[in-house]
């Protein structure tokens, strides 16, 4: 039997990238998934429509992550949905790069409504209904411990706060059976971060493996995290790198 069957995952920023390739991992294990994007549309229900293929049951959700009042009423549409919620990996994100003096008020508000606030309702949500063995998977970065680019101030703050909750929620919420665990990417081969370039060359040669990672890479590690074989893993904050970090 695959290892989360009869479970069901809600994957943020789940239309492309890392967050699709955890979603269509997620239900290659058995569980059965929802999925939110902002704009992308069409590639969110073609990842559902793999999804489905697989055999379980999958939704796409318009949830833009800077609108409070979605965000507060995701999980209970998830619910309504599916009838439970055992795996949330909060995965959606911006990525923010400026000088500190050129940072405006709304490059930093942004930054807090998208990579923190967001992860904090639906994190707050979740952990009113997950039943014990749930499972919160925060996607943090390997800039919350590794400062390697000049001007991803705001960006590397918002990680900080996700690694913060992460061990926090973890001491808050071992008594109810649920785990926090944190997984931090280094540099992964997506349509963000293209592996070719002056900049790819630069992230490769400070990489100890030499390479980019893939987005099934880090889905491998979120697969983990989500099933039993990480019971007594809590608290974490794990890199998957490469050696980018070390």
């Amino acid at each position: 039997m695959p290892k989360l069957s009869q479970k069901t995952a809600l994957v943020t920023g789940g239309s492309r990238g890392i967050g699709a390739a955890i979603a269509r991992k997620l239900a290659a294990e058995g569980a059965n998934v929802a999925l939110t994007y902002s704009s992308s549309e069409a590639k969110a229900q073609q990842v559902t429509t793999e999804c489905r293929g697989l055999g379980v049951q999958a939704e796409a959700i318009c949830a833009n992550a800077a609108d409070i009042d979605v965000m507060k009423g995701l999980v209970d549409r998830v619910v309504d949905g599916f009838g439970q919620l055992d795996i949330l990996v909060n995965n959606a994100a911006i990525f923010s790069v400026a000088p500190l003096e050129e940072c405006s008020d709304e490059d930093f508000q942004n930054i807090i409504d998208i990579n923190i606030r967001a992860v904090f309702l639906t994190a707050r949500a979740a952990a009113k209904i997950m039943p014990s063995g749930g499972r919160i998977i925060n996607i943090g970065s390997g800039s919350a411990h590794s400062i390697r680019f000049p001007n991803e101030s705001l960006y590397t703050m918002s990680k900080c706060a996700v690694v913060g909750f992460t061990r926090a929620w973890a001491r808050d919420l071992g008594t109810k059976g649920i785990t926090v665990n944190c997984v931090q990417p280094g540099p992964i081969a997506t349509d963000m971060t293209p592996e070719e370039g002056d900049i790819a060359d630069i992230y490769r040669d400070i990489t100890g493996l030499k390479r980019y990672g893939k987005p099934e890479e880090v889905a491998q590690l979120v697969a983990f995290l989500a099933s039993d074989d990480s019971s007594y893993i809590t608290g974490a904050c794990l890199n998957i790198d490469g050696g980018y970090g070390t």
